[in-house]
């Protein structure tokens, strides 16, 4: 059944908006007509599109789908995945009001509809009624969320479709939200232990771009009237001056073009397997971002297994989820090892990517017959090594960029006292 994002007057004179689902505008505007609603605009809500279907919307445009592959969208759906920020912040919830509905006996379709009265986002509201629709017409509620991929990612498709199977989707779901919650919060304080240096580098910058652009060219001309000669910091002074005021332009520009070509670098096989490599080496936060990925492999890991996903399906799905290519490669390069044979330890191990602890308390899990239970172990301790990296990253970044800056200023303050002082005998 469609879906109508309207516009509307209501009894008082009042315009109101909303979404409406009906089989056609006709009955739309019967409906919003029994709810004393007189409606002034109405618009069919646009679905995602296949490739080379017709477009009423002026043009379609094509954008990944995080699994490898592609998705078509119309101009206007890729105007609503611009709001997808507020979307995303309400999935936890969501599921988690989706999971308990269902554990209480309602069904499928009934839980959707109370969900959609609850939820704020109207992109999210208009997907999730399109995907009710779409399980109402006998559409499988995995297959169902798989028309949206901005919103579900292949890791959400598929652990639901393997609680459909199982007929334990109350209980996927449930997973699925503890998993999102702890994924975000390990994020958020990554996050906020980082924006604080962040925030240093950006208001340094500012007092040094100040300083250059205001306040050194009028004491540079102060000093330059007097005809002594010049210390050379003063005359580097002066050129970094002249430079930074002649051709800040072009330096922009090629800050532009530089970051241009870089993301469109890093959007290639290649260019990300470049960058995800090399972003492990990096000094201080190389081995925040090592441990932070392998925290999010096990604790994916042992999320799909629980919910009763295939070994080799896992390690599928986690090359796809991973933040990192490097990882994920290694991911799939195990997966075909485990086709051919092999236990998941071994190739872990020899794969150098990650910690040896982490294979061995894979082939413990193996062994024992608890390795999801070993994968939440490792999650676990990850996690608190995360935090104690952060922590130990953010001691060392503050005062490197406190002496940066200090450094930076105290060359311009003295390159700019040295002529004054010069001359003077004391």
């Amino acid at each position: 059944m469609p879906v109508f994002n309207y516009k509307a007057l209501d009894g008082k004179g009042e315009q109101t908006t909303g979404i409406i689902d009906a089989s056609s505008p006709r009955e739309a505007r019967e409906k919003l007509r029994n709810r004393k609603l007189f409606v002034t605009e109405m618009v069919a809500a646009k679905r995602r599109k296949k490739a080379g279907a017709g477009d009423d919307e002026g043009g379609m445009i094509r954008v990944g789908d995080g699994a490898g592959g592609s998705v078509t969208y119309s101009f206007r759906d890729l105007g609503n995945k611009l709001f997808l920020g507020s979307a995303r912040a309400e999935m936890v919830s969501v599921t988690r009001l989706l999971s308990t509905l269902l554990k209480a006996g309602i069904p499928l379709i009934d839980a959707i509809t109370s969900v959609i009265n609850q939820v704020s986002d109207k992109y999210l509201s208009t997907v999730l009624r399109q995907i009710r629709e779409a399980v109402r017409g006998g559409v499988g509620f995995a297959d169902a969320l798989g028309n949206h991929p901005e919103l579900f990612d292949p890791l959400y498709i598929n652990m639901v479709r393997a609680g459909e199977e199982a007929g334990a989707l109350d209980d996927v779901l449930s997973r699925l939200a503890n998993f999102m919650q702890a994924q975000a919060r390990t994020k958020n304080k990554v996050s906020a232990a980082l924006t604080y240096p962040i925030i240093m580098m950006v208001l340094g910058g500012g007092v040094v771009v100040f300083l250059l652009a205001f306040v050194v060219p009028k004491i540079v001309g102060v000093v330059q009237k007097r005809g002594t000669p010049l210390p050379l910091p003063t005359k580097i002074l002066i050129t970094v001056k002249d430079l930074f005021l002649s051709w800040w332009w072009l330096a922009a520009i090629l800050f532009a073009i530089a970051f241009v070509a870089w993301n469109l670098f890093t959007r290639t096989e290649n260019g990300a397997m470049f960058r995800d490599r090399n972003k492990l080496k990096l000094p201080i936060v190389g081995d925040l971002f090592r441990k932070q990925s392998v925290a999010r492999f096990a604790h994916t890991f042992a999320t799909l297994l629980r919910s009763g996903v295939q070994a080799t399906d896992c390690l599928r799905i986690l090359s796809s989820v991973v933040d990192n290519k490097l990882l994920g490669k290694v991911l799939l390069e195990v997966r075909d090892r485990i086709i051919e044979g092999q236990d998941i330890s071994t190739p872990i191990k020899r794969s150098q990517v990650f910690p040896p602890v982490v294979g061995d308390m894979i082939a413990i899990g193996e062994e024992s017959g608890s390795l999801e239970e070993l994968l939440e172990r490792i999650a676990e301790a990850y996690d608190e090594e995360v935090e104690i990296t952060t922590t130990k990253a953010t001691s060392l970044i503050e005062p490197i960029i406190i002496v940066m800056m200090a450094g930076i200023v105290g060359f311009i303050v003295l390159a700019v006292v040295l002529p004054l002082v010069q001359g003077f005998k004391f």
